[in-house]
């Protein structure tokens, strides 16, 4: 896990995710999922750029299954965009760094 990157459990979700003063991008992932691991440096690259603008997290699906149904990810990678503790922006799939710009404002 890149030292930039938020590790979120069901636990900590809420005080690292919903609290934050800045967005967060929340990459729903699983160890399983290709796909997951493709996007895995882009987002290790986005977290690397954050410079304090957002934050930069992941969730692994298995080990944070409440959070997952929570938040109705049914497919991995999903990634959402957290913003004053409301979901702003959401993608399903690979996709590519100039896309999750987007979806962080």
């Amino acid at each position: 896990m890149a030292g930039n990157i938020v590790e979120l459990t069901d636990e900590n979700f809420e005080n690292e995710v919903i609290k934050s003063n800045v967005p967060v991008l929340v990459d729903f992932t699983a160890t399983w999922c290709g796909p997951c691991k493709a996007l895995a440096p882009i987002v290790e690259g986005l977290a690397n750029e954050a410079g304090g603008r957002y934050k930069v997290a992941k969730l692994d699906i298995d080990d944070a299954s409440d959070t997952a149904r929570k938040y109705r990810v049914m497919s991995v990678p999903t990634v959402l965009v957290f913003q004053g503790g409301q979901v702003k922006g959401q993608h399903v799939g690979l996709t590519n760094k100039e896309t999750l710009l987007k979806l962080i404002g």
